[in-house]
């Protein structure tokens, strides 16, 4: 297992009701990592890098935030994006997806819908900074 399978593994693991955790690298839009508890369809996660690619990096999100660039005098060139977070409540589950410190990856926890949003965000957010070292 690789330095960053293992940090994924870690991160996951006290993320509560974490059923799978996926690291995203947007500048080349492959998955660097991931682990699931349950089985999924390998189709899955080919679409994952792409999914998240679109969340974080689309065409309207990227009108967005140039929209706010130009806003606060910000030349749109630069390297900052104001999506940060981005949290997804399906029918059965919780999707959080966070935007790395470098600004091209991003971490993506899957829990059960039961759990606390509040504990998950807080330790998503404590589990993203072991998984970048990693990388």
């Amino acid at each position: 297992m690789s330095k960053l399978d293992d940090a994924l593994q870690r991160a996951m693991t006290s993320v509560p009701d974490c059923v799978a955790a996926g690291f995203v690298d947007l500048s080349s839009g492959m998955v660097l990592s991931i682990k699931t508890v349950d089985s999924h369809p390998s189709e899955v996660f080919d679409f994952l890098a792409a999914a998240t690619t679109d969340l974080f990096q689309g065409p309207n999100v990227v009108a967005i935030e140039n929209i706010f660039k130009k806003a606060r005098g910000l030349p749109e060139s630069t390297e900052h994006h104001y999506f940060q977070e981005i949290i997804v409540n399906s029918d059965n589950l919780i999707h959080v997806f966070i935007r790395g410190k470098k600004q091209q990856q991003v971490l993506c926890f899957v829990c059960r819908k039961g759990a606390n949003l509040g504990m998950v965000l807080t330790k998503a957010r404590a589990g993203m900074p072991s998984v970048e070292q990693a990388l």
